[in-house]
């Protein structure tokens, strides 16, 4: 197993321990250690894929794992944040509603054996929904001790890259829906 495999399992790992640690020390002064778990683990995600490409370890099992881990981290996040009303399930709706659009999409396409690769607008969305996410586990803080309502701006942000890298890759990857022959009848899709 390669090293960049095993950062993904780590982050993995890390989920329940973030979800007991938002528990148990989710309020008041010891919030800062589900946040910093948290954060440790969205790390860990662009720290796998760079050891990855960097020493040419790219396997199946990264390619499968990574994305998993990286959306079940998030929903975790999001999840905990709607429930003690400190992010808006609409907000928590839209951000999960374009991650299984694009999961479908990608599903789709791997079975046409095309592949489809993160967009750099895609990455600004990931990076400002960990932020967002990082800044309301913390509840603003410090911001909020000079009002500025920066956790709520950056859901805010959050939400436009959302849905702009959303409308993106379905405009880019609308020709996955109109293939020409269906997947799974025992002859070979059309490659792109």
């Amino acid at each position: 197993m390669t090293i960049a495999n095993k950062i993904t399992l780590l982050r993995i790992l890390l989920i329940p321990v973030f979800m007991a640690a938002y528990e148990f020390l989710g309020e008041g002064s010891f919030a800062f250690v589900p946040t910093l778990i948290f954060a440790v683990a969205a790390f860990t995600d662009m720290l796998d894929g760079y050891l990855a490409r960097s020493r040419n370890e790219v396997t199946t099992f990264g390619k499968f794992m990574d994305p998993i881990a990286d959306k079940v981290l998030v929903m975790a996040a999001m999840l905990l944040l709607v429930r003690d009303h400190r992010l808006s399930a609409v907000a928590a709706v839209i951000f999960l509603a374009r991650e299984f659009i694009v999961s479908g999409f990608r599903l789709v396409a791997a079975a046409a054996r095309v592949v489809i690769a993160a967009s750099p607008l895609a990455k600004v969305k990931t990076v400002s929904q960990l932020v967002a996410m990082i800044l309301l586990l913390l509840n603003n803080y410090p911001f909020s001790l000079i009002g500025l309502p920066l956790a709520d701006i950056s859901v805010y942000v959050a939400l436009v890259f959302t849905i702009w890298s959303g409308i993106e890759y379905i405009v880019r990857n609308r020709g996955v829906l109109s293939l020409q022959r269906e997947i799974g009848n025992g002859e070979e899709a059309p490659k792109k």
